[in-house]
């Protein structure tokens, strides 16, 4: 789950993590109201859960009220990167003296977390790690002991921090450990945490997000969560308990677990397409919830045939051929399906399928042919937009 940037700040404010004093304003006379409150310049930037507002305009400098104002006027309902921006974070604006970068993330192949900081803030991590990576620090942080202080002062060090600002860092870097651990996040950047020219600490941005699996540990956590800027696709499957996530092809994929839908989606690749959607109705996954998956993969317009790839163990091939049947009666469905069942039931879940005048078959690889073959015979610019994914 991204939480937006002033939702991040409160939440590493919280754990004594120094940032600048703003509020969230969703019309131009709160942004006034506020800016007026705190004196001075202020920073009014948009709040969406997307990167490039700056390059998009997203984010201005105010010198007073008025001109915060009107800076929120141009900002909010402009759309970036497809999405409409209805708040703005009003703030105030700090001098910089120096930008560097501090960020933690689960590295999945140690089993642990790790912190990263670099010299070279204000710029993506990824950029700085293709063209200078010598440029970032890299600390394990073992799960049972947390991050110690010799390890933040080594990633200090290894920055080049003055000695001056180590006992400043090392607490900044342990709020932000506390903050990453205790919500379950997966990913915590400050970029830029500045050095102020009185020799200060502060993060001026933050980007956070949190692993969906532990929201149940954090019901307040979860209320934070902004469904406007979700794909209803994507927000609806949850709220039915599906795994879905929507992508750019044109194969609408629905499978039940999630490396059978992965292999699903490999094997699509292998023959030349694109899938459409990565989803897994589960195991065990009864006829309403096919017809629910089925539903959702065809609410997507870009999706111009529909592969449904079961193997049936705790599922059963009979209850998902009815969820097939059953949403074809809802949906009245307007594209190609092709459907592979292997497993328990099977010989009833083809007999079911049948009846509505559908035939499945018992290989994957066949399937995923199938499809392609089914795509590339609609219209030329079909098969051709497939071909350039």
């Amino acid at each position: 789950m991204n939480l937006h940037e002033y939702q991040a700040r409160a939440i590493l404010e919280s754990y004594g993590v120094p940032v600048p004093q703003g509020r969230v304003a969703s019309t131009p006379q709160e942004a006034q109201t506020i800016a007026a409150g705190l004196g001075g310049p202020v920073v009014v930037k948009a709040q969406v859960l997307v990167g490039g507002r700056g390059k998009a305009g997203g984010v201005r400098i105010a010198p007073d009220a008025n001109a915060a104002a009107e800076a929120a006027e141009r900002i909010l309902g402009m759309r970036i990167k497809g999405i409409q921006v209805r708040r703005v974070l009003v703030g105030r604006a700090a001098d910089i003296l120096k930008e560097l970068y501090l960020g933690l993330v689960i590295d999945r192949s140690r089993r642990q977390a790790a912190v990263m900081a670099s010299s070279q803030g204000g710029v993506e991590i990824e950029e700085i790690a293709r063209t200078m990576p010598e440029k970032i620090v890299r600390v394990g942080i073992d799960p049972f002991l947390g991050l110690l202080g010799y390890q933040a002062r080594e990633l200090a060090f290894g920055i080049g921090l003055e000695p001056y600002l180590l006992r400043e860092f090392v607490a900044l870097a342990s709020g932000l450990w506390r903050a990453f651990s205790e919500t379950d996040a997966s990913l915590l950047e400050v970029n830029p945490l500045a050095i102020t020219p009185d020799h200060h600490l502060l993060a001026l941005d933050a980007k956070m997000v949190l692993d969906d699996n532990a929201l149940f540990r954090h019901p307040d956590l979860a209320s934070l969560r902004d469904t406007s800027e979700e794909d209803p696709r994507e927000h609806e499957a949850r709220e039915l308990g599906l795994s879905y996530v929507r992508l750019n092809g044109s194969i609408g994929c629905i499978v039940n677990g999630a490396g059978l839908a992965m292999a699903t989606m490999d094997v699509i690749k292998l023959e030349k397409a694109e899938p459409a959607n990565f989803l897994d109705i589960g195991g065990g996954a009864q006829a309403d919830r096919v017809a629910a998956a089925l539903r959702i993969v065809l609410s997507d317009p870009g999706v111009r045939v529909v592969l449904i790839n079961i193997f049936g163990g705790i599922t059963r091939c009979d209850e998902v051929a009815r969820g097939i049947v059953a949403a074809l009666q809802q949906t009245g469905v307007s594209v190609p399906l092709v459907v592979r069942l292997v497993g328990t039931n099977e010989e009833e879940g083809r007999r079911i399928l049948a009846e509505a005048g559908l035939v499945a078959v018992s290989s994957m690889r066949e399937a995923a042919r199938q499809a392609v073959s089914l795509l590339q015979s609609q219209a030329p610019s079909a098969a051709a937009e497939e071909k350039e994914g």
